[in-house]
């Protein structure tokens, strides 16, 4: 859940972003063109400078975006093949029924 709702923020960011209305940091009043990996949020460039994430690993909104949305989609892959196994498993049941 928590991968869905970076990912769906993430998008939503990113989409601003390419119509001119970038969400910017509240601190810094600075666009927020970083992802900080640690602390799982969109971060300014003066914050990536700050104490609070010069150690952590800050890559692109972008790249943040697109590697969560594949992640997002690996995940509903392994889903969708336990619920056909589930409804196979389901079908042989009923089967046995009958």
């Amino acid at each position: 859940a928590k991968i869905i709702e970076i990912a769906k923020k993430l998008s939503l960011q990113a989409a601003r972003g390419g119509a001119g209305g970038e969400k910017l940091c509240e601190k810094h009043q600075e666009a927020l063109k970083l992802f900080c990996e640690e602390d799982q949020r969109p971060i300014c460039v003066v914050c990536r400078e700050s104490q609070a994430h010069r150690l952590h690993a800050a890559v692109p909104v972008e790249e943040a975006a697109e590697e969560q949305k594949e992640k997002f989609q690996a995940h509903v892959q392994i889903l969708k093949e336990k619920k056909e196994k589930l409804l196979g498993l389901k079908g042989l049941e009923e089967g046995k029924r009958m």
